[in-house]
């Protein structure tokens, strides 16, 4: 099993990128989050873990090993394969995920695109005493306002990417940083405006 790799980033998409590591460049998917993180023509190391098909081997990458671990636990759900676990890591971190189930909050399960009402309660069913009790107050940061340039094209192009429209992802992001009192999405806010734009907009695609 390739655990983790530490590599120059040759290539960022929307849903994955190319990290080269000693002349090898292998293909990773990962959350819009994961990928803010990297920078094409740096250094990075991401946590990995491969799953294996019939027809495919296909390597998931994430910023640190709880996220890593969410992600194969998450798959032990009936009916939850790598894309929705994928989902669940991109609208929440690990901690407030454990605090949904620990909770048992269905609302907080459905806002994952992929997740209806049936699957988010075998979610609570199934991983209720798999993750443990979560340790923060659940609580995210709001972004802050930076001075850099406005990022917040990136993260209406993600949404786009997870299927929303044009209009409904810029109307979300923009309601995001009225909320915060924010008027750009710094470089380093990109992942959790992304967040929280999710959160807001849960499975509502129009």
């Amino acid at each position: 099993m390739i655990a983790s790799l530490t590599g120059t980033v040759e290539h960022v998409s929307l849903d994955r990128a190319v990290v080269n590591v000693g002349g090898v460049g292998y293909l990773v998917h990962a959350t819009p989050g994961t990928l803010a993180g990297l920078r094409v023509g740096e250094q990075s190391t991401v946590f990995t873990t491969m799953v294996v098909r019939e027809d495919a081997m296909t390597l998931y990458a994430f910023a640190d090993d709880d996220e890593r671990a969410l992600f194969e636990t998450a798959q032990s759900v009936s009916g939850v394969g790598p894309r929705i676990a994928l989902a669940v890591l991109a609208v929440h971190t690990p901690d407030a995920v454990r605090r949904a189930v620990h909770t048992g909050d269905v609302k907080a399960l459905t806002r994952v695109p992929g997740i209806g009402p049936k699957v988010a309660q075998r979610v609570l069913l199934e991983l209720g005493g798999k993750l443990g009790a979560p340790v923060g107050d659940g609580v995210s940061p709001a972004p802050a306002a930076a001075s850099t340039a406005d990022q917040r094209g990136r993260v209406v192009e993600a949404l786009v990417g997870l299927g929303y429209n044009l209009k409904t992802a810029e109307d979300a992001v923009a309601s995001i940083l009225a909320e915060s009192g924010a008027q750009t999405v710094g470089p380093a806010d990109v992942s959790e405006t992304l967040r929280l734009t999710l959160r807001m907009l849960g499975g509502r695609r129009g």
